[in-house]
């Protein structure tokens, strides 16, 4: 091991001001509290005893630190305790000195995540986020039906969690909050040997005081504690031993590590439970109904005691059903009274107004028979008992499986958040960085800096960095990638992939929710939560869905009473023990019912959910149904060269002299002013003269200072170096200085660049004294790539800032016809712009480090080959790859998943719209077929299974592409 990394290893892990005594004044004063600052535009403030009027009485408030007032500028700026003050209460004590205050400035921006209980369809949604906009202070609000989260953005000096929480329970829905943007890096401890609320407040103190502590949460009752921190600083190793270290014997305290239950699992499987259970108590009373409704009066004479008379006409069938068919109707049913009510008071109207109407219809009919043969001894009529009932009791049972079936679209998720392992070796070193014990320890203690094993066949714990050993790691899980991945010493590792053959030792580099595993899910579940505009066609059929269906049977109801009344049909029509009322009646019930505006609702975000999990447990991570729904667009595609076509691991293959400079002394120079240059050229340019050092026989790694550095977009890089001015770059860089160009290197360059190579010139003081020809081999899936894009109907085109030579030639091996050169990556941008105009949907693919501009300028950004680093803000699509096949498989993914979406809609209008004729007895006149109540709420819960069903059938999502690769070597005898 090198003498610099173990010094690094020698390193404490955690530096921490003072020690962790045994109480709060064995460790440093405990940190100040959290302030807020607000600046407010203050009209009116003529003179400076303006300004210390409202100084006066700002300061006088309760919580408020400092105030300053600025005549001149008109404005205030208030420093305040949140816990103890806010803005509006600030505001409203400059307005009562008769000025006015009419704009805030610097508002912070809190989030938080909540969980949405209760939402059925798209107008629940739509509910819950006017609900949330209606709040003052929360900017903006995004409600996921299918994930059943809402994501707030709000500004904490005006409201808070709680308020919002309080304004979703108002709307009619339950609401629990998953999470916070100030909770992400948090631990949970349960703490033993606690004997009094003392205890605890104490432990709290000494956390408190610890550096990198944000937050300590107590629960006094349970005996638990949540830390949040700042893993750069601290870790949850020395909150334990902090909190051994705080107990005077003969008190002993401990700690250990307590993981919460899985919110999201467990909320799921309650309510999956509580639709099961539901419906197993409603089928309890249900069954019986239907049985002595429509099965034993047939058959005589085992049912002829149901027609056995009570009192007056009202017989023993009669009581049994409505006796049966009340606990299900008010107290099974009673959700969806809930519902309705909440959705009319908010003034919309959601599928409980429709399964409410529908069955009280039935019922209270069925009271009215009941209340009528109980009082005459003459008057005969047909209860519908059995409508009610059966009809709460399948549309339980589709809810049932609906929940079950939207549980099963975010499987993909689930398997990447299992994928991290529970335990992970810790190794503990000596000064010289010699391992002296190895500890198995939970993988929720690591800390960044520590060094842990890894032996072969082991889950890789955290993301950390080779420091010794060599291996074969599989990242199929995380990347996609088919084939183990070689890892040597300075190689980084993914938590969650599993080394294959060799023993490692890592170096832990980030841990809890910085870690690539937890950032992939991050960025799935916000693409889950972002609505895709194809759903706009729902939400706009959702406003005026179920008051066109409430009208519709209404309309149906009276159509067939009138026709019924003046016998505008047979009487041969109306079965047997009912009338006309009772028959149009039973038609419009099976109208209100039988309508679902569920699966208009469902068609799209189960599709995106199942799509965007399935596309991050193929190494294709898509942000949100916008960029899903842009991608199956595209009609061009650009592309970058370096590192995007190529490998992106430029070498120096050849060199030229122009001058009687010596070759190493031109390296020099040339590495120096590279040094600072993240380029891939610039790497290789300083990987060749630190080569080019050890063939001359010095091993410094140290580069020439430099000064003046400036980076010149598309051409190159200018620094001042030992006092010369070093130019490197190509062409257009010597142009720019107007440093002349001769004719040998003019020769030089054309050579070079039909070779596939990139000519980089180097001159010094403005005078061209050497050439490195760099190298950067094609990447062996390019040109399949490119050829079935091509059979795709995408047109493939390449912009780089490398030269036309070069560009053209690599052009050409790979079969593409459109080729840009010498472009700056301003100029990129500008290109796809020019597409944009000529009518095509465009998408741009490069590395996301020096693409950015046309990644943001391109309808779909595809940032290629982005390893652990995710958050790339530019990109729509980001690729953890290098191949290129990963793109075909984000724009195929994207288009199966919008035709599916095109077929869910299809499928639910198609049966809202052929159905509700049905139940509205369109058939009835010809063919005789009716559909009863009960069997159209049954074809209701059908219709939003079979939806949610069909966007799982994406989980059988295949790549379109595969490129055979060469494996790697399986062991380190072949490594040898």
């Amino acid at each position: 091991m090198e003498q610099n990394r173990e010094n690094h290893l020698k390193d404490p892990l955690l530096q921490v001001d003072g020690g962790s005594g045994a109480s709060p004044a064995g460790v440093p004063l405990q940190k100040e509290r959290k302030t807020r600052k607000v600046i407010f535009n203050v009209r009116g403030i003529s003179c400076a005893s303006c300004a210390v009027s409202i100084e006066t009485v700002v300061a006088g408030l309760k919580g408020v630190e400092s105030v300053s007032v600025s005549p001149l500028q008109g404005q205030a700026v208030v420093q305040y305790r949140p816990e103890e003050s806010d803005t509006r209460t600030i505001k409203e004590a400059i307005e009562g000195l008769t000025f006015e205050v009419n704009e805030l400035h610097e508002q912070e921006i809190a989030v938080c995540r909540l969980r949405i209980k209760g939402m059925a369809c798209t107008s629940c949604s739509e509910s819950v986020e006017r609900a949330l906009q209606m709040v003052p202070g929360v900017k903006k609000a995004a409600v996921g039906l299918a994930l059943e989260e809402a994501k707030v953005h709000f500004d904490p000096n005006i409201t808070s969690r709680d308020l919002i929480i309080v304004a979703i329970e108002d709307a009619g829905f339950g609401a629990d909050l998953i999470s916070s943007g100030d909770d992400v890096n948090k631990v949970h401890l349960k703490l033993e040997g606690m004997s009094s609320p003392e205890d605890i407040k104490l432990i709290q103190s000494v956390l408190e005081a610890v550096e990198g502590v944000d937050n300590v949460e107590c629960d006094t009752v349970g005996q638990k504690i949540i830390v949040a921190y700042n893993p750069d600083v601290t870790g949850p190793r020395l909150f334990i031993q902090c909190i051994q270290d705080a107990a005077h014997p003969p008190k002993y305290f401990d700690a250990s590590l307590y993981s919460p239950p899985k919110q999201r699992e467990a909320e799921r499987h309650h309510e999956i439970m509580n639709y099961r259970n539901q419906f197993l108590w409603s089928c309890l009373f249900s069954i019986p109904v239907f049985l002595f409704s429509m099965v034993l009066p047939m058959l005589s004479p085992f049912g002829d005691w149901l027609f056995y008379k009570v009192c007056n006409n009202m017989t023993i069938g009669m009581l049994l059903r409505w006796l049966l068919c009340s606990p299900v109707q008010f107290i099974i049913g009673w959700r969806f009274y809930i519902g309705a009510y909440h959705a009319l008071k908010r003034g919309y109207s959601n599928m409980d107004v429709l399964v409410a109407l529908g069955t009280n219809a039935a019922y209270f009919y069925s009271m009215y028979i009941v209340l009528k043969t109980l009082t005459s001894d003459s008057f005969e009529g047909q209860d519908f008992f059995e409508t009610s009932a059966m009809l709460i009791s399948f549309i339980l049972l589709g809810k049932y499986l609906e929940v079950v079936a939207k549980g099963k679209t975010s499987d993909a998720l689930s398997k990447l958040t299992e994928l991290a392992p529970e335990t992970a070796c810790l190794l503990t070193l000596d000064k010289d960085g010699n391992a002296i014990s190895e500890t198995e320890i939970s993988t929720l203690l690591l800390q960044r800096n520590d060094v842990i094993k890894i032996v072969p066949g082991e889950k890789v714990p955290v993301d950390g960095v080779v420091i010794k050993g060599q291996s074969h790691v599989n990242e199929s899980m995380i990347t996609g990638e088919a084939r183990p991945i070689a890892k040597k010493p300075g190689d980084k590792v993914i938590g969650g992939t599993v080394n294959d053959n060799g023993c490692i030792i890592v170096k832990v580099t980030h841990v809890g929710s910085e870690t690539a595993l937890s950032q992939i899910v991050q960025l799935v579940e916000v693409a889950q939560l972002a609505r895709a505009p194809v759903q706009k066609l729902a939400d706009k059929i959702s406003r005026f869905f179920v008051p066109t269906v409430v009208v519709a049977s209404f309309l149906t109801w009276i159509g067939w009473f009138i026709a019924g009344q003046f016998h505008l049909y047979p009487r041969e029509w109306i079965p047997k023990a009912m009338d006309s009322f009772e028959l149009a009646l039973q038609f419009g019930i099976s109208v209100l019912v039988v309508a679902c505006p569920c699966a208009l609702g469902l068609a799209t975000p189960t599709a995106v959910m199942v799509a965007t999990g399935k596309g991050a447990s193929q190494g294709v991570l898509i942000k949100g149904g916008n960029a899903l729904e842009k991608a199956h667009k595209v009609k061009a595609i650009i592309f970058d060269k370096t590192g995007t076509l190529t490998v992106g691991k430029p070498s120096v293959v050849q060199t030229k002299v122009f001058s009687n400079i010596p070759l190493l002394e031109l390296c020099d120079l040339a590495a120096g002013s590279e040094a600072n240059s993240e380029h891939p050229l610039s790497k290789a340019i300083v990987e060749y003269t630190k080569k080019l050092r050890e063939q001359y026989g010095s091993h410094s790694d140290h580069m020439m200072e430099s000064k003046d550095f400036e980076v010149h977009p598309g051409a190159g890089v200018s620094a001042n170096v030992e006092g010369k001015l070093v130019l490197v770059g190509n062409k257009r860089l010597m142009q720019e200085f107007e440093v002349p160009i001769s004719s040998e290197v003019e020769g030089y360059m054309s050579e070079t660049e039909e070779l596939a190579r990139t000519c980089v010139l180097v001159a010094i003081n403005r005078t061209i004294c050497g050439a490195l020809a760099v190298s950067d081999p094609l990447k062996p899936e390019a040109g399949r790539a490119i050829s079935y894009l091509t059979s795709m109907g995408i047109s493939s085109i390449m912009v780089t800032g490398d030269n036309w030579a070069t560009a053209k030639s690599i052009a050409k091996e790979v079969g593409i016809n459109t080729v840009f050169a010498e472009i700056d990556p301003v100029g990129k941008a500008e290109k796809i712009k020019d597409l944009q105009m000529q009518g095509l949907t465009v998408a741009m693919v490069g590395d996301g480090i020096n693409d950015s501009p046309a990644l943001a300028a391109a309808d779909v950004g595809l940032a290629i080959g982005a390893g652990t680093d995710v958050a790339i803000e530019a990109a729509d699509i980001v690729l953890m790859r290098s191949s290129l096949e990963d793109v075909i498989t984000a724009i195929d993914l994207s288009r199966k998943t919008l035709s599916r979406i095109r077929l869910n809609y299809v499928w639910a209008l198609s049966y809202n719209i052929l159905g509700m004729p049905v139940a509205a007895g369109v058939l009835f006149p010809f063919t005789g077929i009716r559909l009863p109540p009960w069997l159209a709420g049954a074809c209701m819960a059908a219709s939003s299974v079979s939806v949610v069903c069909s966007s799982l059938l994406l989980q059988l999502y295949k790549k379109p592409l595969h490129v055979d690769e060469v494996s790697g070597p399986k062991n380190d005898a072949d490594l040898a």
